[in-house]
């Protein structure tokens, strides 16, 4: 995980377009790094997951919570690693996310 300063004090235009620059490019490093080595990502919408009664096992729980999609690599072995980036409010951190699940959580 990697995370921006929070916002509690500064919210202003550009304190927030340098934090969300900032996990933005950290976010393209990993991907380009995760896609040269096991392909494309497939995106996956995390809202019916937070939409759905039943809760979601962990990490997807988590993400859900965080973020509305996230990028999905599968490297084999019934397990898939995925990069997301969110925030829990506007005055909390930018959030990069990354998480390793099996398979038969999604």
């Amino acid at each position: 995980m990697k995370a921006s300063r929070d916002f509690w004090d500064d919210r202003s235009e550009d304190v927030v377009e340098a934090a969300e620059e900032e996990i933005a490019a950290s976010f393209e490093a990993l991907a380009t790094a995760l896609t040269s080595r096991w392909g494309g990502p497939e995106v996956v919408d995390l809202r019916p997951y937070l939409e759905n009664e039943i809760p979601a096992p962990e990490p997807i729980s988590k993400l859900c919570q965080l973020s509305a999609e996230m990028f999905v690599w599968h490297p084999g072995a019934g397990r898939w690693v995925a990069l997301a980036v969110g925030q829990a409010d506007s005055e909390f951190p930018i959030l990069l996310l990354a998480a390793v699940g099996e398979r038969s959580l999604l």
